[in-house]
């Protein structure tokens, strides 16, 4: 899974998401920051209202949590979502002794590399890299 620092630094740098069953997430708040929810039809359902998206809690009594402002929360994307978000930017993963090497190149500029202990985190480190890029 990937770490909370680069998901916290992943949402500060902009990255925002749509909320789909089998997300997950954490709420930012501190007794629960670190807990990780999943978006699921059963348990933690997405409504939209036009102030904005809510998560409800189903039949939830942990906490007494009945829902969470999408802005409450940090998105904890899996390693297929990173990739994908990464899009044509991405050229390849490469693992070798305990080491995940993510590749990206944006247009003729030289191949960019991200290394971490965890696939997810070589792939977020190369997706905050663009997101980066992107708002400044």
């Amino acid at each position: 899974m990937l770490s909370l620092d680069l998901a916290t630094e992943l949402h500060t740098a902009g990255l925002r998401w749509d909320p789909a069953p089998g997300d997950r997430f954490t709420i930012r708040q501190p007794e629960l920051f670190g807990e990780v929810f999943t978006v699921s039809e059963m348990t933690i359902q997405v409504h939209e209202y036009p102030t904005g998206t809510i998560l409800g809690f189903n039949g939830t009594t942990e906490w007494a949590l009945d829902s969470v402002t999408k802005e409450d929360t940090v998105w904890l994307p899996a390693e297929h979502q990173l990739r994908s978000l990464l899009g044509a930017a991405f050229v390849s993963l490469e693992a070798a002794d305990g080491v995940f090497v993510v590749t990206t190149r944006v247009g003729e500029e030289r191949p960019a590399r991200f290394e971490a202990s965890r696939a997810e985190d070589a792939y977020a480190q190369a997706l905050l890299a663009l997101v980066r890029r992107v708002n400044d």
